[in-house]
């Protein structure tokens, strides 16, 4: 359970990625813009992850810091579904978010 809890938190990364990509690339808006945004805020996630949230992050948070910003980063993903208007498919995520990070708190990863 605990190998497969680490395979569902990479993929709840991936996750808030693509959720960000569809949310820029769904918006009604010119072809340029929306493909600036499909592109954008992903890659605005990413760079904050690899400077905050990855193991060999430059800037390791801890403690309150990091479930603020995890919070924060994974509810971007949720965020975007919701405005994208995938209300279902950001409950769901938002579900499995809560679930593995609480299983990764209690078994420590």
């Amino acid at each position: 359970m605990k190998a497969a809890n680490l395979g569902v938190l990479f993929l709840i990364e991936l996750g808030a990625l693509a959720a960000t990509a569809y949310w820029g690339f769904t918006l009604d808006v010119a072809a340029p813009l929306a493909w600036l945004l499909g592109i954008g805020a992903p890659a605005v996630l990413v760079v904050l992850w690899a400077l905050f949230g990855s193991q060999k992050a430059a800037h390791k948070t801890r403690g309150a810091v990091r479930v603020v910003f995890e919070l924060l980063w994974f509810g971007a993903g949720v965020a975007a579904l919701f405005l994208a208007g995938a209300t279902g498919w950001a409950v769901a995520f938002a579900l499995v978010c809560l679930l593995s990070k609480a299983l990764a708190v209690a078994w420590g990863q």
